[in-house]
C-alpha cells in the first residue's frame, strides 16, 4: 500500500486541506477531496459567502484532479472517494471523479440533503448536484480501538474504515486505513490542532467544544470525541497516527514520511 499526502485547498494563515490518496493492491481511494475544479470556476454560487472568511487559495494546481495526475495516475482510475462530511472545503472535489463511489455516513448525507439553520452555509448542494454514485454507510458492525463501526456496503477496500466521530458534523466520521506497519486515522475536523490532544493541555481539548455548530448536543459530542482521540494515541505502542485536516504542522511531518508515504505538498 502507498499512501500520498495532499493539500487541496490551502487556506488562510497557512492552513492546510488534507487529503489522502490511498493506492491498495485492488484501487485508488481518495479521502476527503477538497475544492474542486467547478468550485474555482464559480465560487461564489459553489462556496457561498463564508469563503471570504475561509480565504482558499483557489489554485487548480491544488485541486485532488491534477495533483492525482501530477503523481502519475489516471484520474479516472479513482474508484472511491471516502468523505470525513460533507463540508464545502472536503466534498468539493467530487464532482472531478465521476466514475468514483462516493463513501458517506449515513447520518450526514441526511443532514446535508435537508440542511437547515447555519447548515445551509456548511453544505453546499451544487457539489452534488451530478448524481455522485452514492455508497452510504449506516452504523453498526464491529468496534475500531473502543470506537463504534459502521456497516460498510460491498466495494470499499477491507484496508478502510469510517469510524464515527460526531460533533463537527451530525455525521462526521474519521477514515482508518491499515497500512500494513500501522494504522492512520484521518479525523477529519473533529479538532484543528494535535496540541489539542495533548495531555498536558486540557484547556484545548474544551476549546474544541468551538470548533461546530453552535449546539449544546454537538458540542459536548464534541469534546467527548476528542478526549477518545486523545486517549487513542496514547496506547502502548502507538498502533494509530491521528491527524486532522487543517493542521498544517501535522501535515508537513507526515508528507515527509520516509515509509511508503508520500506526497505532494511542494505542488
Amino acid at each position: 500500500m502507498r499512501v500520498h499526502h495532499l493539500d487541496c485547498g490551502p487556506l488562510a494563515s497557512g492552513i492546510v486541506t488534507h487529503c489522502l490518496l490511498v493506492e491498495t493492491a485492488d484501487a485508488l481511494v481518495l479521502v476527503d477531496s477538497g475544492f474542486g475544479t467547478a468550485d474555482l470556476a464559480e465560487p461564489d454560487r459553489r462556496l457561498g459567502w463564508t469563503r471570504r472568511v475561509l480565504a482558499p487559495r483557489l489554485d487548480p494546481e491544488h485541486t485532488a484532479l491534477r495533483q492525482v495526475a501530477a503523481l502519475g495516475y489516471d484520474p479516472r482510475d479513482v474508484g472511491h472517494i471516502v468523505l470525513t462530511h460533507l463540508d464545502y472545503d472536503h466534498a468539493g472535489g467530487i464532482g472531478d471523479f465521476p466514475r468514483a463511489r462516493i463513501h458517506v455516513h449515513g447520518p450526514e448525507l441526511r443532514a446535508a440533503a435537508a440542511p437547515t439553520g447555519t447548515d445551509r452555509w456548511r453544505y453546499r448542494t451544487a457539489q452534488w448536484a451530478h448524481g455522485p454514485r452514492w455508497s452510504i454507510h449506516e452504523r453498526g458492525g464491529a468496534e475500531w480501538f473502543g470506537f463504534p463501526g459502521t456497516a460498510a456496503p460491498s466495494g470499499l477496500p477491507p484496508e478502510l474504515r469510517l469510524v464515527p466521530l460526531y460533533g463537527h458534523t451530525a455525521g462526521h466520521v474519521g477514515v482508518a486505513i491499515d497500512t500494513g506497519e500501522r494504522w492512520l486515522l484521518h479525523a477529519g475536523d473533529a479538532f484543528v490542532s494535535e496540541l489539542q490532544l495533548h495531555r498536558l493541555l486540557p484547556g484545548l481539548l474544551l476549546a474544541g467544544a468551538a470548533f461546530g455548530v453552535p449546539e449544546p448536543r454537538l458540542a459536548t459530542a464534541r469534546v467527548r470525541t476528542l478526549h477518545r482521540l486523545a486517549e487513542l494515541t496514547r496506547l502502548p505502542g502507538a498502533p494509530v497516527t491521528v491527524f486532522a485536516a487543517h493542521d498544517p504542522i501535522t501535515f508537513a511531518r507526515l508528507a515527509n514520511q520516509p515509509e511508503g508515504e508520500r506526497s505532494c505538498a511542494g505542488l
